[in-house]
């Protein structure tokens, strides 16, 4: 198993986190990827190195090009505004509004985003671009003709649209990886985002895509963010309909009703075809993560592995969330010893 990690991640340590009506630490922080860093090498995956050189190329084929003119220089457009704090929007084009593109950097934020609570700092478009080259080069890897490669990226990508970020997210990995598969040759590829929080940003690349299958396992959209993305009787649209297939869980939800769920998503992209599967890995589904409502115990992210690998496929892992407690090292490692099992 090749371990793709780049130190450039800690250039985004934001400081504020809308929650609760307060500004907070932020959940998702360096100390992330520094946990899981160390747990897999624990484990014995030892083969860890840095990204090849990428540009921007593939991310311009799932990404709007304003978008990411928007994410290189939002940093230094906040500062020249005068503003003091971390760069959070407060305004948004909701329904009825008009969608065009504004000139303030206030409203652009808030143009920009998905949701309120993720601030932009300084070094925010370094780590994402550093992150996304880890995605890429897991790719890579496995062109190269391997099996199995896991990209530690940080920040996290599934949440982040065509023009949107959000939920820590600010280039989507996983589309970004399944288009630089494509790129290569491959005909279908399949991602797999088994995060607790539904891959809206992932959804909103692939909907009208037939050569990405998209599934994804979740807390019930009622219930948990990104509350507006991931019912059932989303399948896609066009060329897409029926690529997209979300499982929607309840509060509470344990391995037995989940793994059915992925059993079914499985067999799933299977049945398309896909050559490869390109997993959006969150590990906030653990019992214990503080802002999610699964029951997934550590020994069950080594059976997570295990059912993955079963359908065969070249798999790239890619990590997205678990928050604040160590076991996510543990967890990330369990499901990467569960793919080589």
């Amino acid at each position: 198993m090749r371990v793709i990690y780049s130190e450039d991640h800690k250039l985004r340590d934001a400081k504020t986190e809308l929650h609760g009506g307060l500004l907070v630490t932020p959940f998702e922080g360096p100390f992330r990827a520094e946990w899981i860093l160390k747990a897999v090498r624990d484990a014995g995956f030892s083969d860890v190195v840095a990204p090849n050189l990428h540009g921007l190329e593939t991310a311009l084929k799932v990404h709007d090009w304003g978008y990411l003119e928007f994410l290189s220089k939002a940093w230094a457009l906040w500062k020249a505004s005068g503003a003091e704090g971390e760069a959070i929007p407060t305004s948004f084009p909701v329904r009825r509004s008009t969608q065009r593109v504004p000139n303030d950097i206030d409203a652009l934020l808030g143009y920009y985003a998905n949701a309120a609570e993720t601030a932009i700092t300084e070094g925010t478009y370094e780590a994402a671009i550093a992150s996304m080259k880890c995605a890429l080069t897991g790719v890579d890897w496995l062109n190269a003709g391997n099996r199995f490669a896991f990209s530690l990226c940080r920040p996290p990508g599934h949440h982040a649209g065509i023009d949107l970020f959000g939920g820590y997210c600010f280039i989507n990995n996983a589309a970004v990886a399944a288009q630089h598969l494509i790129d290569l040759g491959a005909k279908k590829v399949a991602i797999l985002d088994v995060d607790f929080h539904h891959g809206n940003g992932t959804q909103d690349i692939t909907y009208d895509r037939g050569d990405i299958f998209f599934a994804s396992l979740h807390g019930e959209p009622a219930d948990a963010f990104p509350y507006f993305w991931g019912y059932a009787d989303e399948t896609g649209k066009g060329q897409g309909e029926g690529c997209n297939a979300n499982y929607p869980l309840p509060r509470g939800t344990t391995w037995q009703a989940w793994s059915a769920a992925l059993a079914n998503a499985l067999l799933r992209i299977k049945a398309f075809g896909a050559e490869a599967i390109v997993v959006s890995l969150g590990v906030d589904t653990f019992e214990r993560d503080p802002i999610s409502f699964f029951k997934l115990t550590s020994e069950d992210f080594i059976r997570m592995g295990s059912e993955i690998a079963g359908a065969g496929l070249p798999v790239l892992t890619l990590m997205e969330g678990g928050y604040g407690v160590p076991e996510i090292g543990l967890n990330v490692a369990n499901m990467l010893k569960g793919l080589e099992a």
